[in-house]
């Protein structure tokens, strides 16, 4: 399954998982047949995936989702969501999400005018996201904001790109979360055993 993890690279033809559609070597196009236990795993081990997290961060994230109102699935995948590598690659300041990570590990982004160098950093509603002054000639981050467009934008994030600035309006929904087809029930069902 396509998970979008390297850059504008998933968004051509060139894009390996659009060239070879079955798992590589030499049993790669058998068929098999999964378990309920594996079809949960798949899901929790592409979430991680897609977000770049370690398993006991997932996990930590899990039992966060937990205790907060409403569906966990739901309240699962806001929370990734809501992470500023994340919130930094959908604004299009990097291109993919380890891309992202890096810029913010370096010390280039502000948080509500405080600098953030911590990737898992849970961003909330109203916060303003910007490029420090320093930061702004770099060529890579101006190549990923060109190319914004042909991501997709979405609706819980406003940029201003002549001002390296962005901000949270709301937190993100469920349908807000553009990722591949994930079913977030099946890790509710897994991590509940």
């Amino acid at each position: 399954m396509k998970l979008f993890l390297k850059a504008d690279r998933c968004y051509t033809d060139k894009c390996a998982v659009s060239r070879r559609t079955y798992p590589p070597g030499q049993h790669g196009q058998a068929r098999i047949k999964q378990s309920e236990y594996s079809l949960q795993l798949r899901e929790k081990q592409k979430i991680r995936r897609v977000y770049g997290v370690l398993e006991s961060q997932f996990r930590g994230y899990f039992e966060k989702a937990e205790r907060m109102k409403g569906i966990t699935g739901d309240n699962l995948l806001q929370l990734l969501e809501r992470r500023l590598d994340n919130a930094v690659q959908r604004m299009g300041f990097g291109g993919s999400k380890k891309e992202a990570r890096q810029l913010i590990r370096h010390g280039h982004f502000l948080v509500n005018g405080k600098k953030v160098n911590i990737p898992s950093f849970i961003l909330k509603a109203g916060d303003v996201i910007e490029l420090r002054e320093k930061s702004r000639s770099i060529a890579h981050i101006q190549q990923s904001l060109a190319s914004v467009e042909k991501r997709g934008f979405p609706t819980w994030l406003e940029i201003d790109k002549t001002q390296f600035r962005g901000k949270v309006l709301a937190l993100p929904t469920r349908d807000e979360c553009t990722l591949p087809t994930v079913q977030e029930q099946l890790v509710v069902e897994l991590y509940s055993k």
